[in-house]
């Protein structure tokens, strides 16, 4: 491919100076941060040089950052790989063939500096922003021409109106400008000329709408000023002569700078000619003359329900706007109307009298535009740069398209999509909504990098076109490459034996081919390779790609391969910030995966990265994160040597106390969860269950132990899991405690997932328990220590707490809601759907209490102030945890827990002894003795022991 003439396509725009003044680096000064000379940089004006100099840096850092992977099927794209340009081929001819691939003339997005469309992937900003179709209103100036455009006489002159909604053109009062805005007259032919912004014209050039295509030719220059007052013939209009007049939010960077003005639909066009009409000094300001204004009444031409035929002075009346400056009221007011407008409204004018809008709307638009009263003009629906630093336009190309969003087709892909494993609701809704708006997609540009169509081959294949079905090309490029990324022909298969044949037979089922020069058994080792893989379970991507290469993705495998080779799943993440600002190389918030590898370490980069979010959002890698990894990982490192040299002092045989099982329970735990997080590529989650929450379980598992200490067994399950769990994101730090440390055999990215026992969910329920148990004890016991020192300043004679006294705790437990309590829960467990976590209505559990022994007690109203608040409390814990919420006890004996854990209670808390006492029991109560008032302010219940403190 001749490809030196790509060399001088483009000069950088700006100066070193521009660019420091600015705040952005130029391209150079950012390769230049990475070290590479002056002369090494200008070799990159060849864009083949992109290939093969980046390529094979990037996987030497892939393999310094520890990637595991089958580094036999790396492949460059582009024809520079004479394999993966015949895979190319084959596919795009494949499509044609079909009636897939078409050659049509449509609006496109469009860079003028790069002579062709402007694809997402070319785009700096404003990827996935498409034409915005526009019906341009021709409102012809009346002569004689003031002096401004007398050189015009003689010719055709319109205000040229870029409006949505042709049907309101009947209720036209008046045109509006900008006043300060800068206008020319454009020549649009050797008759007609255009009065609009300079953008617009541009665009209009590129659709065939000048006189020289594709160089907009101004024969004046003009302001806003200039154009007040101009008398105008505008279609459909019922009032003959309109004026044109100021309006001072009009946008010039949307539309052509003209607007129509209708303000009996309306709303900012009705308050602008309110303001001129009710503000003679307004008027004054800017030259418009009474006889411009005052005379135009609304004329109703649309019914709107709940808006009646004047539908933009109800909506302004109600919502009490008072001036056109009023953006967000009039913003909310066109909310309000225009949707309603078009979707229920009834035209009450005009040959579709009677008719809906919706179905008006496109023929009145056909019938302008056939009677010449209007053209069709398109702009990008957002401002759009390509990445030469070119502000894209729309033009009207001839161009090749893939056939997107053609029905049959598009139901194909939607079944597809119904069947894939998406990972989340918004990434779904994302695919849904692309499908519903996708259509054709131009598959062609003029030049760059890629395949040429093998039909057209004026053409390159645009880049998001070419990428569609390349996940099929991994199976088969070792056998293909022998290890060269670039498919320089050193294996026994050359590029020409790939006949489109040959692709058919290994991809899509096709028969063997007739004349192959490839051998039998390197052929059919082909298809098997392909059969192993396909139809692929994952493909990892970003965000940015559902609207394109990942929509397309389905639809080319659907359009190509038989259905059981259709893909199963995509999971996309989005992008990553440093320190929560956006990466970007011109602001220098940067940072390249080698350098971090050299600063933090590959495994503290990992770590940090798989901490840095989950799911669709925007990743946020932190330094301060990796740092701590470092700390972190080093720290584990020498508690394990610590513990292995003293191993001869931890507790021998079996696992047997109570802290042992809730460990040996955790460790299962974190096992499962991991697992799941994982299989969910939810890596943050995993880091925290198989790591933090896995560690937070080993230090209160020593703390718990006491003076027993320890089990070995545990303790050694506990380091290898927990190796084998952090091993996916750290396998560096993960293979050294595994072969250094724990002296296992072989590699621990193989030794496979730990096994574990189902976790007992009663267990660790009853262990959240102690711990909140304890953890209330203690402000219980800080407390009542702070309440006897007032208590004693005042003179009250009580006994004196002090964290010094040798202190007895009296722990009251009530293992079963009583009384109204008890009455409550039974009425919402029989309120309570289980299934759909649903109560019956409120009215209906109100009369069931009222009806229960509660409700017929003579102290009904005071219990049921205290009734409201338990039932609201039990119905949302009942909504979040399902029915065992509603229980009357605990799954698991509290008594019991609290019992089997006095040491651990004492130990935590500072005591001499304690007991554990029964709320029920008056025996247990009286040992209360003058604190008994305690126990009576705060009442145990199930989930919530009351703890009271005594010296003795």
């Amino acid at each position: 491919m001749e490809h030196q003439n790509y060399l001088t396509k483009f000069k950088g725009k700006k100066s070193k100076a521009a660019s420091k003044s600015s705040g952005q680096m130029s391209q150079w000064d950012i390769m230049r941060s990475y070290d590479l000379s002056d002369s090494e940089i200008s070799k990159f004006q060849d864009p083949y040089n992109w290939l093969t100099y980046f390529p094979p840096m990037a996987v030497e850092d892939l393999k310094a950052f520890g990637l595991g992977c089958d580094w036999r099927r790396s492949f460059i794209t582009t024809d520079i790989n004479p394999f993966f340009d015949s895979f190319v081929r084959w596919q795009m001819r494949k499509l044609k063939a079909m009636g897939k691939i078409v050659k049509d003339l449509r609006y496109t997005i469009y860079s003028p500096l790069d002579g062709q469309p402007c694809a997402d992937h070319d785009r700096a900003s404003g990827e996935g922003v498409q034409p915005q179709d526009y019906t341009l209103i021709k409102m012809e100036v009346v002569s004689p021409f003031p002096p401004k455009l007398s050189a015009l006489e003689g010719r055709k002159v319109y205000l040229a109106a870029a409006t949505l909604r042709p049907e309101t053109m009947y209720g036209q009062t008046n045109a509006w400008v900008l006043p300060d805005g800068k206008y020319g007259a454009f020549e649009i032919s050797d008759t007609d000329v255009f009065i609009l912004t300079q953008r617009a014209a541009l665009n209009l050039a590129y659709q065939r709408f000048s006189k020289v295509p594709e160089k907009p030719s101004c024969l004046v220059e003009l302001t806003g000023y200039d154009l007040i007052g101009l008398p105008l013939k505008s279609p459909l209009s019922f009032n003959e002569i309109i004026y044109s007049l100021p309006m001072l939010t009009i946008l010039t960077d949307k539309g052509t700078g003209i607007v129509t003005s209708v303000p009996s639909d309306a709303p900012d066009d009705f308050m602008a000619l309110h303001d001129l009409k009710s503000k003679p000094a307004l008027r004054a300001k800017y030259g418009v003359k009474d006889e411009w204004v005052l005379p135009f009444e609304i004329v109703p031409i649309i019914n709107i329900p709940d808006f009646g035929d004047k539908s933009a002075e109800k909506v302004c009346t109600d919502l009490k706007i008072k001036s056109q400056n009023e953006k967000d009221k009039l913003a909310e007011a066109k909310r309000l109307t225009y949707l309603k407008g078009f979707t229920d409204g009834i035209m009450l004018v005009g040959e579709f009298t009677g008719r809906k809008v919706q179905e008006a709307k496109p023929l009145i638009k056909t019938k302008l535009t056939e009677t010449g009263q209007a053209i069709m003009y398109s702009e990008p629906e957002k401002r759009v740069m390509s990445r030469s630093g070119d502000e894209c336009i729309v033009a009207l190309t001839d161009q090749w398209y893939i056939t997107y969003g053609e029905p049959e087709w598009q139901k194909m892909a939607e079944d597809c999509l119904a069947n894939m494993n998406l990972y989340s609701d918004e990434t779904r809704h994302g695919f849904e909504h692309t499908l519903s708006w996708l259509n054709q997609w131009a598959c062609s540009r003029s030049f760059g990098l890629g395949t040429r169509l093998p039909w057209d081959e004026q053409f390159l294949v645009e880049s998001l076109s070419d990428s569609t079905l390349y996940m099929a090309y991994y199976t088969i490029a070792h056998l293909l490459h022998n290890g060269d990324m670039y498919g320089s022909n050193t294996s026994q298969v050359k590029p020409e034996h790939m006949t489109d044949e040959v692709w058919d037979f290994v991809f899509c089922d096709g028969p063997y081919p007739k004349s192959v020069v490839i051998s039998s058994s390197i052929l059919n080792k082909m298809k098997q390779e392909f059969e192993y893989w396909y139809p692929f379970d994952l493909r990892v991507s970003g965000k940015d790609l559902i609207q394109n290469h990942l929509t397309f993705c389905i639809y080319n495998h659907v359009a190509l391969m038989p259905r059981h080779h259709w893909p199963r799943g995509f999971r996309c993440n989005g992008h990553i910030m440093l320190n929560s600002e956006k990466m970007s190389k011109s602001t220098g918030n940067f940072k390249t995966l080698r350098q971090s590898i050299e600063e933090f370490s590959a495994d503290a980069t990992r770590f940090s990265l798989a901490d840095a979010g989950d799911g669709v959002d925007d990743a946020n890698f932190v330094f301060e994160t990796a740092n701590a990894a470092i700390l972190r990982l080093t720290k584990e490192i020498s508690w394990m040597e610590e513990i292995i040299a003293a191993k001869s002092s931890l507790r021998s045989g079996p696992p047997s106390t109570y802290a042992d099982r809730v460990f040996a329970n955790e460790i299962n735990v974190a096992v499962k969860m991991t697992e799941q997080h994982y299989q969910e590529y939810m890596f943050r989650e995993a880091l925290k269950t198989g790591f933090y929450d896995l560690q937070a379980a080993r230090d209160e598992y020593r703390f718990s132990c006491g003076a027993g200490g320890m089990n070995l067994d545990l303790v050694w399950r506990f380091m290898d899991v927990q190796t084998r769990l952090i091993a996916p994101i750290c396998p560096h730090y993960a293979e050294y405690v595994w072969r250094e440390l724990l002296k296992k055999d072989g590699f621990v990215i193989k030794a496979g997932w730990p096994m574990a026992d189902l976790p007992d969910l009663t267990l660790k329920s009853a262990n959240k328990y102690l711990q909140d148990s304890i953890t209330l004890m203690r402000k219980l016991l800080q407390k009542q220590i702070s309440g006897s020192k007032k208590a004693n300043k005042k003179g009250t004679p009580v006994t004196v707490l002090t964290e010094d006294n040798k202190l007895t705790g009296l722990i009251y437990v009530n293992e079963q809601y009583d009384g109204w309590k008890e009455e409550c829960l039974r009425i919402l467990q029989c309120k309570f759907d289980n299934k759909n976590r649903t109560f019956a209505p409120e009215k209906d559990i109100l009369d069931a209490l009222q009806k229960s022994v509660v409700g017929q007690a003579a102290n009904f109203k005071q219990t049921q102030k205290l009734c409201m608040p338990f039932l609201r409390f039990k119905k949302d814990e009942a909504v979040a945890l399902g029915a065992q919420a509603l229980d009357l006890k605990l799954p698991f004996g509290e008594i019991e827990v609290l019992c089997e854990n006095l040491d651990l209670i004492k130990r935590q808390l500072g005591l001499e002894q304690v007991e554990i006492l029964s709320a029920r029991d008056p025996d247990a109560v009286a040992k209360a003795g003058p604190l008994v008032g305690l126990l009576n302010q705060n009442p145990p219940f199930p989930g919530n022991p009351t703890a009271i403190f005594l010296t003795r």
